[in-house]
């Protein structure tokens, strides 16, 4: 029930709401049958003390009454304004994501210590990860985030939100168990960009793709990529956690050299370097990105100094005018209202304690 912007979850307690009236209906033992009152002084502070009592009674009924009811305020949608962007983090939970990192120190040390080295002190990608990317969220309070992890196929965890809890417990939620030995970027990517489909254009758009490997993507989700990134106007942020022996991926051209007749033996030998390396999933997903008609960033760390260094610059390319729709949940009066009554009630007592010793 709903009445001039409240509401009472418990309506039907209202029609005790009559019970209020009680207090000022008159009692036999209110009325005393003297012979004359023209002797007696006018008492007017008797009649006020009097009024004051029924005040409250009705007062602490009807309170009473009406917190029973449940009143509140209604669910509402509050358009907002920040600055920041609406950010799909979309995490690698495969079985690779737990081997370990890099040592920051790892050009220092010997090449054939470095397995033995990132063993005993190199930390979990997937460790790495969250907890930049939890220090990421807390820093940036006007983001709306969703996240997603994917494997074999996609797992939504936390649709889109600005309640930074939501997305921290979602966070920390990836660490618990081993990850799946399947890796599907397409799937996860295509999931991703269809979470965008339904919402409008408020401000700026990203995925933030987290995983250390790459994929060879069919045509057919190659498109669906490219037309929905374009479509929903999403950029594409890369945080590559490059694997130890992995390639290095750089600003590689992304199409080959044109043939032509009486190419030069560096052009031919430029071409089939290139489709040598095309082979690689890393270095195929890196040049299909590229190619999207969107923005794309790729990050590439070697270490956790790395990682920490990418995830600030995703901070500072991202801070863009934002407007976003804040559904403000349903707000309960009901022990405001409990204590009005409770007030009443003391009021009361104290009321009656001075009438007693007026009496006496």
């Amino acid at each position: 029930m709903t009445l001039s912007g409240f509401d009472f979850a418990q309506p039907w307690a209202l029609l005790l709401l009559p019970l209020a009236a009680l207090p000022l209906l008159r009692r036999r033992g209110d009325s005393l049958v003297f012979p004359t009152l023209a002797w007696l002084p006018d008492d007017r502070l008797g009649r006020l003390m009097g009024f004051v009592g029924r005040a409250l009674a009705v007062l602490a009924i009807a309170s009473t009454v009406l917190a029973l009811a449940g009143p509140g305020t209604p669910e509402t949608t509050v358009m907002r304004t920040g600055r920041g962007a609406e950010i799909m983090i979309l995490m690698d939970r495969s079985r690779s994501m737990d081997a370990k990192m890099k040592p920051s120190d790892w050009r220092s040390i010997d090449p054939h210590s470095l397995l033995h080295q990132m063993d005993s002190r190199g930390q979990p990608k997937s460790e790495a990860a969250r907890d930049l990317l939890s220090a990421f969220v807390e820093r940036r309070p006007d983001d709306r985030f969703a996240l997603m992890f994917f494997s074999a196929g996609p797992m939504h965890v936390v649709p889109f939100t600005q309640h930074d809890a939501v997305v921290q417990a979602g966070i920390r939620a990836g660490g618990m168990g081993r990850g799946l030995s399947d890796t599907h970027v397409g799937r996860a990517l295509v999931a991703a960009i269809e979470t965008f489909e339904q919402r409008a254009y408020t401000g700026s758009r990203i995925i933030l793709l987290v995983t250390d490997g790459g994929a060879h993507l069919d045509e057919p989700t190659r498109k669906r990529i490219r037309e929905g990134l374009k479509a929903n106007r999403v950029a594409l942020h890369w945080l590559y956690l490059r694997t130890l022996n992995a390639p290095e991926l750089g600003a590689e051209a992304s199409a080959p050299p044109p043939a032509a007749e009486g190419d030069s033996m560096e052009a031919i030998e430029a071409r089939n370097v290139y489709h040598a390396q095309e082979s690689v999933p890393e270095v195929s997903l890196h040049r299909f990105f590229m190619s999207l008609p969107v923005t794309y960033r790729l990050y590439q760390a070697d270490n956790p100094d790395d990682l920490a260094k990418a995830v600030a610059e995703v901070g500072r390319q991202q801070n863009f005018p934002l407007d976003f729709d804040e559904r403000i949940p349903r707000q309960d009066h009901s022990r405001a209202v409990f204590a009005v009554a409770a007030l009443c009630c003391a009021l009361l007592l104290i009321h009656r304690s001075l009438l007693l010793r007026s009496w006496l």
